[in-house]
């Protein structure tokens, strides 16, 4: 037997007794600590305080489910394919999150980290205002898009943005990422020459960068917070299914049509003989 030990501040258990986090799981924890206090209690192992909690329940209720998105599609019409393997359609609803759906949690978090790093903090609206400006042009120089700015939906403002700032600003957790995602909000249209909506997975992100969870994590909140709404999308889908719909709208309404060969791009802009 190997005399390895493997440590580890998390769950523990003995014949007898769980701990988790160095407390009772029974006696302190269920029944105790709610899901999402826990869910950052894990993340950060330390206790958030209520305002901390509130604030980022809030997040995962932002992002558990925005109605019949590609996550939720292909959750449903997975578990029309295999009725007998929940996981794998929640699996397929939860790889569906990326770089335009639930990624931009993560996208916008680091993206605004990395402009604060090495940085005097501005002090003022002022101060903010004119990092945002330089942080703007900097990707429109670049022809990069600014991540969490600009929504398919919501053009004219994401509900989601305001509330969650106010929570935050309530709570006092308010820190350096959102005072920039906002600042951003305020300054782009003098770069862009048009006016975007900050939108609601951009601003998840700057929250929880600002609540001091693990950068690389963010995606995963994300994800924690929309397997639950694709419980709820195969709850619903069990009582009253559409994805059999999906499935022939496609399958009785496509048509075949000549071949269309993939042509490689030239090299170094010569044409290809």
């Amino acid at each position: 037997m190997s005399d390895r030990v493997y440590e580890t501040a998390l769950g523990a258990a003995s014949p007898d007794r769980i701990t988790l986090l160095g407390h009772d799981l029974v006696e302190d924890v269920m029944g105790q600590v709610g899901f999402g206090e826990l869910a950052f209690w894990l993340a950060t192992q330390r206790r958030p305080t209520p305002g901390e909690t509130r604030v980022f329940e809030a997040v995962l209720a932002a992002l558990a489910d925005h109605g019949y998105t590609p996550t939720a599609i292909v959750t449903r019409l997975t578990h029309l394919s295999a009725p007998d393997s929940v996981q794998g359609a929640l699996a397929a609803g939860l790889l569906a999150g990326g770089s335009r759906f639930l990624g931009v949690t993560e996208d916008c978090g680091r993206f605004l980290h990395d402009q604060l790093v090495g940085t005097d903090l501005p002090t003022d609206d002022e101060g903010w205002d004119a990092m945002a400006l330089r942080t703007v042009t900097a990707q429109r120089e670049a022809k990069r898009f600014v991540p969490g700015l600009g929504h398919h939906v919501h053009k004219q403002g994401d509900p989601r943005t305001p509330k969650l700032m106010a929570l935050a600003a309530e709570e006092g957790v308010t820190g350096p990422h959102l005072a920039l995602f906002a600042a951003i909000g305020r300054v782009h249209p003098q770069v862009l020459g048009k006016t975007l909506p900050l939108n609601g997975a951009g601003v998840c992100g700057a929250v929880l960068a600002d609540l001091g969870l693990p950068l690389e994590l963010l995606r995963g909140f994300a994800l924690l917070a929309r397997t639950a709404g694709l419980i709820g999308q195969l709850a619903e889908e069990l009582r009253h299914p559409v994805a059999n719909d999906i499935f022939l709208s496609v399958d009785l309404n496509n048509r075949p049509v000549d071949p269309d060969p993939y042509v490689p791009p030239p090299l170094n802009g010569d044409a290809r003989g």
